[in-house]
């Protein structure tokens, strides 16, 4: 009995801990908002002390910690709804998410790093361009865009491959991941009907008024293609609970309308790859597949209107000004890892070496428009090695989880079959847009790192049940 309540008085102990360090944090916020003037960041820096200590007693927290920093970094939640930016909640997620991990790590020791090859070849990348950033052209700019996204996105890759683990994360994910694509959507939608922030009259941004990340037509497009694939995936897969079959049903309109609104020929092209990913995984007949996805293709042109674009439309003659564009940044990329072979010109800093190497200057400097090229350009020939690598090798364990989890349950085969159907259409868009180090391809590494360590466990398990149930004695 006395020691029953010797444990009841450590854990009321524990609690007033918990509740003085959380009023500490919240007088820290009341001194934050009387110097700064911003009184809904200051309080928002007081419920850190609060999302680490509910992180810290379970390890399902500082995975949906992890969650919710990406949906908002991701999907920039707080520019979509521009009347969240004052509470600076990226920043307050991130600083809880990486406490959490830390505590969990290196305190707790709950989780155990994994070291797959992915992720080996991972470090080794974000090593590499790291070690550029004293050999950048620009290094202010490059400091910057590494200090502000790259390395957040370096620290969340390795976090979710040793964070996710169960099914409830997988599912979790998935709806997170396609209800936040389809908010975008509808604001998307909401701003090509009212005719707010558009480019070139008829192409669709989000906050492009407050330079926001979705401002652009082709970025937007590029943000939209990752939770199309989730949301097709769980619309196709059986097994699911009816609500999560229903909600990728519902939201694939949306996104894919809000593509079309884009005008992104790169947007398009990845849609038809997502689709043409899921499509081959239950349709046998290829020439069915090939078929349908041509006239899919021109359809989806048709409807986008991509004739009546300002740039790249049907009113300009031979090759468009904006395949033209295109054609140019490239050539621009490639003299820059040939003048600088094994760093690149640093990353985040192509626009600004564009005059220095291209041969065509019209008087403002272009994107590069590719990931392949903004790789090779800013990170040099081992840059792009090693990413062309490791695209490969996430596309062949995708692959292989799908293999590995066919008699899984319905959620890991549908997260399985959106990072192919993803994967493909980063692939293919990734030829027409700029996604080298922005979010996308690095959240679908580090879920394909973490599913297919579940996918293995799993397979094995379903092996181990076969042979036992094959040697079992069958009763008479």
């Amino acid at each position: 009995m006395k020691q029953d309540l010797s444990i009841g008085q450590i854990s009321l102990d524990r609690q007033y801990k918990q509740i003085k360090l959380a009023l500490a944090f919240c007088v820290l916020g009341f001194f934050a908002t009387v110097f700064t003037g911003k009184p809904l960041a200051g309080a928002a820096f007081g419920f850190i002390p609060i999302i680490i200590v509910l992180a810290a007693r379970s390890l399902d927290y500082p995975f949906e910690l992890c969650l919710a920093f990406v949906i908002f970094s991701f999907f920039r939640i707080h520019e979509v709804f521009p009347v969240l930016m004052p509470l600076r909640i990226p920043n307050t997620l991130a600083i809880g998410a990486f406490a959490a991990l830390g505590w969990h790590m290196f305190l707790r020791r709950t989780i155990k790093p994994i070291w797959p090859r992915e992720l080996i070849l991972f470090g080794a990348f974000f090593l590499h361009v790291t070690m550029g950033l004293p050999f950048a052209t620009d290094r202010p700019a490059a400091w910057e865009y590494w200090q502000g996204t790259y390395s957040k996105i370096a620290v969340i890759v390795f976090a979710i491959a040793w964070l996710m683990r169960t099914e409830r994360h997988f599912r979790r994910l998935m709806l997170s991941v396609v209800l936040a694509g389809a908010c975008v959507g509808f604001v998307a939608i909401y701003n090509k009907l009212n005719g707010i922030g558009l480019v070139e009259e008829t192409r669709v941004t989000i906050g492009r008024s407050f330079g926001s990340a979705l401002g652009d037509p082709n970025d937007l497009s590029l943000v939209l293609l990752f939770p199309m694939a989730f949301a097709a995936s769980l619309a196709m897969t059986k097994g699911l609970f009816k609500i999560d079959r229903a909600i990728g049903i519902f939201c694939i309109p949306v996104i894919m309308y809000a593509v079309i609104c884009t005008q992104s020929r790169g947007g398009l092209l990845g849609s038809l790859a997502v689709f043409g990913a899921i499509a081959n995984h239950f349709i046998k007949q290829k020439w069915l597949l090939i078929g349908g996805g041509g006239i899919a293709g021109f359809t989806l042109m048709i409807a986008a209107g991509i004739s009546k674009r300002a740039s790249g439309g049907a009113d300009e003659e031979g090759i468009d000004e904006s395949a033209m564009g295109r054609l140019h940044a490239w050539n621009a990329a490639w003299r820059m890892a040939l003048g600088r072979p094994f760093t690149g010109v640093g990353v985040d800093n192509f626009y600004q070496n564009y005059f220095f190497y291209s041969d065509h200057w019209d008087g403002v400097p272009h994107a590069v428009h590719s990931t392949w090229f903004v790789v090779i350009a800013e990170s040099g020939f081992p840059g792009i090695i090693m990413f062309v690598t490791l695209f490969a090798m996430a596309v062949t364990g995708a692959i292989g989880s799908l293999r590995l989890l066919q008699n899984a349950p319905g959620v890991p085969r549908a997260l399985a079959l959106a990072l192919v159907a993803g994967l493909a259409g980063f692939g293919v868009s990734g030829t027409f847009l700029t996604q080298g180090y922005t979010w996308p391809f690095y959240i679908m590494l580090a879920l394909v790192v973490g599913l297919l360590k579940y996918a293995k466990n799993f397979d094995a398990l379903h092996c181990e049940k076969q042979n036992i149930d094959k040697t079992e004695p069958r009763k008479s």
